[in-house]
């Protein structure tokens, strides 16, 4: 019988050793996830994000690091600010660029902005607070980044881009809906 309760006892020990860690990092993602869906919102929300800036995060436990350009260096402060103030963010890393000011750069944007609108219905993916198409330049290198919901519209908007003379490249970073569900 004590070797029947000590096996059980030992039995018991090696599940709980075993599942406790599971559970433990299955919390950690839970906990993840409900703080990517407010760090995203604070994002999104933020008075001057549009259309001419990218943000982006990355989690680890309580650290949040974030990515991205924006036009305006009270963007990138503001963008710290709320982060910060969410609850379970320990840490807020900020490696947000601020873009630097030139009238050529402002020109190539609203350019951009003005063929990708005229371009086969994708004047969409640029409307309302949070466009999810993001015309981002530097220095006369235009990037998009953002979704849209088909492959053909990637390209189109790509082919819209490279349209506007004076730019020195076109980078498409746009991922497709369907392609992210997978």
């Amino acid at each position: 019988m004590r070797i029947f309760k000590t096996s059980l006892l030992t039995l018991s020990a090696a599940i709980l050793l075993t599942v406790l860690p599971a559970i433990a990092l299955a919390d950690t993602k839970a906990n993840d996830t409900q703080l990517a869906k407010k760090v995203r919102h604070e994002l999104v929300m933020l008075p001057y994000y549009g259309v001419f800036d990218n943000l982006a995060y990355k989690i680890n436990g309580g650290t949040v690091t974030l990515y991205g350009q924006v036009v305006r260096s009270t963007t990138r402060s503001s963008a710290e600010r709320v982060v910060k103030k969410l609850p379970g963010v320990a840490q807020v890393v900020n490696n947000i660029k601020v873009l630097p000011l030139s009238r050529f750069d402002d020109q190539t944007r609203v350019a951009v902005y003005r063929s990708i609108a005229r371009t086969g219905g994708l004047y969409r993916y640029l409307q309302g607070g949070n466009p999810s198409l993001h015309i981002i330049v530097d220095h006369g290198r235009v990037a998009l980044e953002g979704v849209v919901a088909t492959s053909g519209d990637k390209t189109l908007a790509t082919f819209a881009a490279n349209r506007v003379s004076g730019t020195f490249g076109v980078t498409n970073n746009l991922r497709v809906e369907s392609e992210e569900a997978k």
